[in-house]
């Protein structure tokens, strides 16, 4: 294998993952609509990929043509942002400059046209370098290129560097790779990627933490008040706590229902301090403040008028509240789950928000446990009608009795609201105990508190019908007939399988390590080793049988199935890790000895590959079944998805299907290798 031929698909490769990781980010950041759908960029960067190995014997190469895609996708998203500038009123959503925004749907239109181009530019340099060596060699190449692009996006997201950062790395590594063939005005477009990224960076109140976009800005004529938005929607405001007794009382209604002395108060979700404040302001003892981004926790640090981060009663945990619970093994008299709204996504394939895992029943029952006998646990936020009867009704079920509900303000059709609760009966000085509809509970399982029922949100059936529709549009237009991929069919089944297998590890990791991005990487570069792993012991043991291989992954699959992550959970840190590894990598493993065996003899690797990633899209489209059935049946649809991957394995069905429906399958070489 020529030397420079394999550098180069590993730089494009690492370009590939680290320009996907960087768009799901940054877009989400810039535009609301996409806070909730971050997948959308996601599946937009496996069709723009699986476009360009469907052009990959077109004779130009399209990654001259990248900066530009580029510079156009950062200038619209510049140049069209969306934010919620309030809760109640008109314009409650505005444009740039204080214009109206575009039309969600022509918004989201454009950016995963645009992330569609970005990708199939790259995408395409990469599939021709594919085809020039060996199924096997190319693919290990790819995964170890990728490795390097989760590194690389990982610890700029450790050192909290701004976006112009991830720009000048995707911007430089993209002249590198166009090389002697480079032209002033492809050096022009990536230098204006640069220069629109730097002016946004730039920005004096704008900051970047490793979850989101954080815009915080002292507010005129009120010496000691920070407002922050989080994404582009207001998040928190940092009161002194003379401010807060007067304007936001509900901070403090939690403490009239305490008995005794408060030696130790946990807040969860302490973000710039208010809720630390006020605990101290109370009396507290000693304070463990639990916020899962720094940036938050820094500015309070630095802006809080009351300086609760500086207080010595106070020990600050930058870590996710539920993985904080289950760590720790001290016990409170007041526990606070204080507005702990992410406003951001878990991952880029997830529909789970960073705090779901807070409201699920298993939650609120570890919570008890960590009260002390006359201890209280309590939770405030400006909550929907239903959100309020769901997590009363949560309550009820953890603590068997009516929690106290208090009722605030109304802000936008949601209304302030203080639920608090105590293992010994209705809490003391309880004059309104909660009389709503009791309503199912989100569980580790469902971790949906907010969807109002098991059901997919119709925007999101509409948009998904529509993504799919126009990216086989795209496909036919792009890459020409889709009779190079008809004998691969088994391919793109096991590209759609996993997906979900991936994603099932990374929200099952979340909720036995905690939601934060550390977790988060490391999940996705522990997928892509152990892919890495399975390409390796296939380019050198002689593998059995496939269908000894599907049985063994069949296997494997039933033991995930067979142990819930709730037994998990039971197990110390070392052991969970262990014991989870194993669970949730063994049939990742075995699922790529399967591809593996399969991807090495075929007679077009990338018509394959691109079966695969076309694949990983319906897979991520089938990802929002969740939303209905939990995660735990993804293990089923796996195995249906794998299993018709084996009845397709050998041509014969897919000629068979081909037949049927009219399209002719790629003509394969025979396979040198068998086994």
């Amino acid at each position: 294998m020529p030397r420079g031929l394999g550098a180069r698909l590993v730089a494009l490769s690492f370009l590939l993952l680290f320009t996907e990781l960087a768009l799901i980010r940054w877009t989400a950041a810039n535009i609301v609509w996409l806070v909730y759908v971050t997948n959308f960029v996601l599946l937009a960067s496996f069709l723009g990929i699986g476009i360009g190995f469907l052009r990959a014997k077109a004779k130009r190469d399209l990654l001259p043509l990248a900066p530009v895609a580029l510079l156009v996708l950062v200038a619209f998203v510049l140049a069209f942002p969306v934010s919620v500038t309030r809760f109640s009123g008109s314009r409650r959503i505005e444009g740039g400059f204080g214009m109206d925004p575009l039309p969600r749907w022509l918004s989201l239109a454009i950016v995963f046209v645009l992330s569609v181009a970005v990708m199939a530019c790259i995408g395409h340099s990469l599939a021709r370098t594919f085809a020039q060596l060996r199924p096997l060699d190319a693919y290990r190449l790819d995964i170890a290129g990728s490795i390097g692009g989760i590194v690389a996006f990982s610890l700029l997201s450790f050192l909290e560097l701004p976006p112009v950062a991830w720009g000048t790395v995707a911007a430089a590594l993209l002249l590198v790779l166009i090389g002697r063939r480079v032209r002033w005005w492809q050096v022009a477009a990536a230098l204006g990627v640069v220069l629109l990224l730097g002016v946004q960076s730039a920005l004096p109140h704008e900051h970047w933490s490793p979850y989101y976009k954080i815009t915080a800005e002292p507010r005129p004529g009120q010496p000691g008040v920070l407002t922050v938005s989080a994404n582009n929607i207001p998040h928190q405001t940092a009161y002194p706590v003379s401010r807060l007794r007067r304007s936001h009382p509900f901070y403090f209604f939690p403490y009239r229902h305490v008995n005794g002395p408060l030696r130790d108060v946990l807040i969860v979700g302490a973000g710039t301090g208010n809720d630390v404040a006020v605990a101290l302001s109370q009396g507290a003892q000693h304070v463990d403040a639990v916020e899962i981004d720094p940036v938050l926790q820094r500015l309070g640090r630095q802006y809080h008028a009351n300086r609760p981060y500086q207080d010595p009663r106070v020990t600050a945990h930058v870590d996710d509240g539920r993985a904080y619970l289950e760590r720790t093994n001290k016990r409170y008299d007041l526990i606070v789950f204080a507005l702990p709204d992410s406003l951001t996504l878990l991952a880029g394939q997830s529909s789970l928000r960073l705090e779901n895992y807070l409201f699920t029943i298993e939650s609120i029952r570890k919570v008890r446990e960590h009260l002390r006998p006359a201890g209280v646990f309590a939770m405030y936020n400006y909550y929907a009608r239903f959100l309020l009867d769901r997590y009363a009704s949560t309550l009820l079920g953890a603590f068997g009795t009516r929690p106290c509900a208090e009722l605030g303000n109304e802000l936008g059709g949601r209304h302030q609201a203080v639920l608090s609760a105590t293992a010994g009966g209705t809490p003391r000085n309880c004059a309104t105990p909660w009389n709503g509809k009791r309503l199912e509970t989100a569980t580790d399982d469902h971790p949906f508190p907010y969807l109002r029922g098991r059901a997919i949100p119709p925007f999101y059936v509409k948009a998904l019908a529509v993504l799919l529709l126009g990216s086989l549009l795209l496909v036919r237009a792009s890459g020409g007939p889709l009779r190079p991929m008809a004998g691969y069919i088994d391919l793109f089944f096991m590209g759609a399988a996993f997906l979900l297998l991936e994603t099932k590890s990374v929200v099952q990791f979340a909720l036995l390590f905690g939601t934060t991005w550390v977790v988060n990487s490391l999940v996705f570069a522990g997928v892509l080793l152990t892919v890495y792993a399975a390409v390796e012991v296939a380019r050198r043991v002689r593998l059995p049988r496939p269908s000894v291989l599907y049985l063994a992954l069949l296997a494997a699959l039933l033991v995930a199935w067979a142990i819930p992550p709730e037994k998990l959970l039971e197990l110390d840190v070392l052991p969970r890790f262990l014991a989870a590894t194993a669970v949730s990598f063994t049939p990742v493993f075995l699922a790529n000895l399967v591809f593996a065996q399969r991807f090495r003899d075929v007679g077009s690797s990338t018509a394959a590959f691109g079966a695969n990633l076309l694949g990983a899209m319906v897979g991520g489209v089938l990802e929002y079944l969740t939303l209905i059935t939990g995660y735990r049946v993804l293990l089923i649809v796996v195995a249906a998805l794998y299993g018709l991957a084996f009845v397709f394995r050998d041509g014969g069905a897919a000629r068979a299907w081909a037949a049927r429906t009219g399209i002719a399958p790629l003509a394969r070489a025979k396979p040198s290798v068998t086994s």
